[in-house]
């Protein structure tokens, strides 16, 4: 009843939220992504999507497909793999951006061991900066992590949301004085954004706390130490988003290969791609 190719296309437009980034990413038009989701929407007899000519987003019944689709895709690729007799050997050292630490990351891991036993996954979580230089020294295969940018279109798009500043629920910014920063250290792409962002409209700042951890940063955003520039779809519990500050814009999550990409960085970016939707829930 359910192509699986059509539910690969369904998970990337919710996924990217846009039919066009989704037609990008799995290499085909936007008519065929647009023909994928109304096969799908018949199939179902329910509308998946609210869209218009600004925005995408997922109806009441396309979240429910969501769980039932990476079912049948799960069920699909392990058989694959089992009678292709294929088995995936080696070294992959894999890098997750600090947001990904609340998140459900850890079960997508959780089933590539399960499907790759022999392959030796070394995991590092750090700051996205600190990320790409790794990966530009060859120190790591495999990342995931904020682009620089609205300019850097590295890698393969995983993940679009909206920044936003949150803290401790209540907490009210002077705005005749410093705002109060809880930031990452350089190299931070969260910290260079919040810069910008204050600095574009003339707002003085003052650091009132600093942490390479994201679990530090959340304490002292807890404790009413100031405001934290944060993805929006990633608010860890506690915090709320705080407003008249200025806008932080988009940010936009990729998948970046190293130069020498092997099947086992290849297999568990294919993983991190279906299993997108997850990363924009905590667990």
């Amino acid at each position: 009843m359910y192509d699986p190719v059509q539910l690969r296309t369904f998970l990337t437009v919710a996924q990217t939220l846009s039919f066009t980034q989704a037609a990008g990413r799995l290499g085909v038009g936007q008519s065929t992504v647009s023909q994928h989701v109304r096969r799908l929407e018949e199939a179902t007899g329910r509308p998946l999507f609210v869209r218009d000519t600004h925005s995408v987003e997922l109806t009441e019944d396309g979240e429910v497909l969501l769980g039932f689709a990476r079912t049948i895709l799960e069920a699909h690729e392990r058989a694959a793999a089992f009678f292709t007799g294929t088995r995936l050997r080696g070294r992959l050292r894999f890098g997750a951006s600090e947001d990904f630490v609340l998140t459900r990351l850890p079960e997508i891991l959780e089933g590539f061991r399960h499907q790759h036993p022999e392959v030796d996954l070394e995991l590092s979580v750090q700051l996205s900066g600190t990320l790409h230089e790794r990966l530009d020294a060859g120190r790591l295969d495999l990342v995931l992590a904020k682009r620089r940018g609205p300019d850097d279109g590295r890698g393969r798009l995983v993940w679009r949301d909206r920044m936003a500043w949150i803290g401790r629920e209540g907490l009210r910014v002077d705005p005749e004085r410093p705002v109060p920063l809880i930031v990452f250290p350089p190299p931070g792409i969260t910290r260079a954004r919040a810069l910008e962002a204050l600095e574009r409209e003339g707002r003085t700042w003052r650091i009132a706390c600093t942490s390479g951890s994201l679990s530090g940063l959340v304490a002292a955003a807890r404790a009413g130490l100031g405001v934290m520039a944060h993805t929006r779809g990633l608010i860890p519990p506690g915090l709320v988003r705080v407003g008249g500050l200025p806008e932080l814009g988009p940010v936009e999550f990729a998948l970046l290969q190293g130069r020498r990409p092997t099947p086992a960085s290849d297999a568990l970016a294919a993983a991190v791609l279906a299993g997108a939707d997850r990363l924009s829930r905590t667990a």
